[in-house]
């Protein structure tokens, strides 16, 4: 059935199909249509895992980017997801880069999107996370308005946690994105150093405020010399993360060289960075040595691939463009197969 789907879908323009999906999953939030998608979608519960101290009902997950605004819970939640991530969200609203800005490289079933953190802001996603019924884990991925300097970008981000913590499994801190300007500097030295500080410091004040003690990850991106994978994991260990995504997109062409949208500035994802994110995975994992779960994303678009990142160090992984490519079927195999 998907594959039909997938006809239509892909003679939209990528953004005009995803908002469209995305309308489409928000009806799920109405329990007639939630229990039809179930029923159709028929996604086993999966295997249990506990991770950063949370029981996740399965390890297979919804990478951020996906539902910006958390409008669309329910119906992904429906396909069997044992967790969602929601965002990347900042304090205020903001439409992001100018448009087009996503692109499909169908033969090598990538997508390059320089959105720029376009989203309604973290009130209104607080309201919609409200709204929703899902019972997995929900985290919520936060970030820095673009016009925000890089001097005062951990403003925005404590402006976040405060607002998601109460309703959030689990935060990330987005400091990898390659569409906002200048934002991969805060992976780097004393930004770094002081952002981590300044995160830590408030989560163990909101702990206190709210009685429950809410994991940050940090999402990292793939494009990292091997001396800059070995200070961001030794800083992630200084300031005791209880989380790192890796990875986000690429700016890399590598292996989409002459492909159409190859020449299209933004972050690679989907089957291209499938072994760039592996790599780093496997590196991290040495550099950690146990003390920091990672969270395996970038490529997976199947159940082989899915156990590389796991033997490769991931604890729990995050689909995004192979659900885009290969549909809520890849869900159910992952979720069957992944311990």
């Amino acid at each position: 059935m998907y594959s039909f789907i997938r006809k239509g879908i892909f003679s939209l323009d990528p953004e005009d199909a995803h908002n469209l999906v995305i309308k489409a999953l928000g009806l799920a939030a109405y329990p007639p249509f939630h229990f039809l998608l179930k029923q159709l979608l028929n996604c086993p519960q999966g295997t249990p895992k506990t991770v950063m101290g949370i029981e996740f009902k399965n390890p297979i997950g919804l990478a951020a980017g996906a539902d910006k605004n958390a409008e669309a819970i329910d119906g992904f939640g429906a396909m069997g997801f044992g967790f969602i991530e929601v965002g990347t969200v900042t304090p205020l609203a903001q439409e992001g880069n100018a448009k087009p800005r996503q692109f499909r490289l169908v033969e090598a079933e990538g997508i390059i999107n320089r959105n720029g953190f376009n989203n309604y802001g973290i009130d209104q996603l607080i309201e919609n996370v409200k709204k929703s019924h899902y019972d997995g884990v929900l985290g919520i991925n936060i970030g820095k308005n673009k016009l925000t300097p890089l001097e005062q970008g951990k403003d925005d981000y404590l402006i976040c946690l405060n607002k998601a913590y109460n309703y959030a499994g689990y935060i990330t801190v987005n400091i990898s994105s390659p569409n906002t300007p200048d934002l991969r500097q805060l992976q780097y030295g004393d930004y770094f150093d002081d952002l981590l500080r300044s995160i830590k410091s408030r989560q163990k004040e909101l702990a206190s405020q709210y009685g429950k003690y809410v994991p940050i990850a940090v999402k990292i991106a793939p494009d990292l010399t091997e001396s800059e994978l070995i200070q961001i994991a030794d800083t992630l260990m200084r300031h005791k993360m209880d989380g790192v995504i890796a990875t986000n997109t690429t700016i890399s062409r590598d292996n989409v060289t002459n492909l159409q949208n190859a020449e299209q500035q933004g972050g690679l994802s989907g089957k291209p960075l499938q072994h760039k994110s592996t790599a780093i995975i496997a590196r991290l994992h040495q550099e950690l040595k146990g003390q920091i779960p990672i969270i395996g994303s970038g490529g997976i678009d199947g159940v082989q691939n899915a156990q590389e990142k796991i033997q490769a160090g991931a604890e729990l992984l995050q689909v995004y463009s192979g659900l885009i490519y290969h549909g809520p079927k890849l869900v159910k195999e992952l979720v069957q197969a992944i311990k």
